[in-house]
């Protein structure tokens, strides 16, 4: 047995579902295929190359996988060096895995506790990352993951090698920058990716963000202030103590990746569109339409980064909205229209383009960002979270009329403009101006005739 399992029980680190690495001296497939049919689990093969397969079985809710492979060398102790980091590299015979001191059957070939005491990240070898030039971005989530530091040699390493990267699968680095996002301290970490130019060459569309001022209303550049918005989402999601915030934010949207997760992903994509979108007029910086021109950048990557269509959806709706709340927040008194308008068009994300919008605005500190404007717009947001989970909780109204009614009250043929007529009669409704079949098709012949007019 060897790897990450071994380093997870010396530093006391528990994972919801486990995974077991095994080193054989040859014939792993042939063993883990014997394996699965033995234990009912699945099974796939990951490198035939190198002689390395999966084992998946499900257990209480969740799943456990077992990898075996080949070893890459005559001996243990050079195999080893074929592993990622030095963190990595501990190994136990497992016929002496039930000794009375297991720790002391440990081997230790590389230095493994005593980088685990020292808490940092070390490659294993100069060659680790031509190997696998995914240990680049590795690197840097175990980091994350485990709040160790990295050496500086090997983060030089990783800055000398980065283009190698845009060799990887999308999948795996999408995989390993969720890592990073699902973690607490995300910003920390995402910042040294950049500083190591590494993050530009994973999302080169970021580099036109750059340099970019903003106007008295920002204190940052385009591209400081992104990551300043996902530092303000980072210290907002600690704080958080509200139980169904939590449980939103929790929740998968797909292949284990949270709302979270992609949450902090939006933060970076929110101002994708501001390059597009400059404006110089009267000596003022604008960026009219930004949201709208972020959406293909935003579809773009996450096609990339094979997200699935759950999330893009996501991403595209907050994108699109990240601004409305602050448009609400510049009125004094918020009509039950808007309200209903902007619960309509986020949908699920209301929440999250929320949760989004206020650490945008608490990222904004230029000059003429006002403490009142500030605290209009907290309230606002709070205001509409309220409202969001109250409404929750009401059962929706049956509707006034449906496609069929219109067609049969008014000789009407399929088409978009049922559609219209039902979206309009939907809001009268929501917000108390129409309350009965009868007045619902007296707005729907009052809507009629007026596109009869234009």
């Amino acid at each position: 047995m060897v790897g990450g399992i071994l380093r997870d029980k010396l530093i006391g680190r528990q994972k919801a579902n486990p995974d077991f690495d095994f080193a054989i001296k040859r014939h792993a497939i042939s063993f883990g295929r014997q394996l699965a049919k033995k234990m009912k689990a699945g099974f796939v093969v990951l490198d035939e190359e190198h002689g390395a397969c999966r084992v998946v079985r499900k257990i209480d809710g969740g799943f456990c996988t077992f990898d075996f492979s080949d070893f890459r060398s005559k001996t243990l102790e050079e195999d080893l060096l074929h592993r990622d980091f030095t963190v990595n590299t501990l190994a136990l015979e497992l016929e002496k895995a039930f000794d009375a001191d297991p720790h002391r059957s440990l081997l230790d070939h590389h230095g493994a506790r005593g980088d685990l005491k020292k808490k940092i990240i070390r490659i294993a070898h100069k060659k680790s990352f031509s190997e696998d030039p995914l240990r680049i971005l590795r690197s840097l989530s175990y980091a994350c993951i485990l709040g160790f530091a990295i050496d500086k040699e090997t983060l030089g390493l990783a800055k000398i090698s980065r283009r190698k990267l845009a060799k990887v699968s999308s999948e795996r680095v999408r995989d390993e920058l969720f890592k990073i996002f699902d973690a607490q301290n995300s910003y920390d970490y995402i910042v040294l990716l950049d500083e190591s130019k590494i993050l530009e060459i994973l999302f080169p569309e970021f580099i036109k963000m750059r340099g970019i001022g903003q106007g008295p209303y920002h204190h940052l550049d385009v591209w400081q202030h992104t990551l300043e918005t996902l530092k303000q989402l980072d210290l907002l999601f600690k704080q958080t103590r509200n139980e169904e915030i939590i449980k939103y934010l929790d929740r998968v949207i797909s292949s284990e990746r949270k709302r979270r997760a992609v949450l902090k992903l939006s933060a970076l994509l929110h101002d994708i569109g501001k390059p597009k979108a400059l404006r110089y007029e009267e000596g003022k910086t604008i960026f009219h339409g930004h949201e709208w021109m972020g959406i293909r950048p935003t579809e773009e990557i996450s096609k990339r980064l094979k997200l699935s269509n759950d999330e893009i959806l996501v991403l595209r709706k907050i994108v699109r909205y990240h601004l409305r709340p602050g448009f609400l927040a510049d009125h004094e008194v918020i009509t039950a229209r808007a309200k209903f308008r902007f619960f309509r068009d986020t949908g699920p994300e209301a929440i999250g383009t929320l949760l989004l919008s206020l650490a945008d605005q608490r990222a904004t500190k230029g000059p003429l960002t006002t403490v009142e404007s500030r605290s209009r717009h907290e309230k606002t947001v709070s205001g509409l979270i309220r409202e969001y989970y109250r409404k929750a909780k009401v059962k929706k109204a049956p509707r006034l009329a449906n496609g069929d009614d219109l067609i049969k009250e008014f000789k009407l043929e399929p088409s978009p403009l049922i559609g219209k007529i039902l979206s309009e009669i939907e809001e009268a409704q929501a917000i108390g101006l129409v309350k009965s079949k009868g007045q619902a098709l007296k707005l729907a012949a009052k809507i009629i005739k007026d596109g009869a007019r234009k």
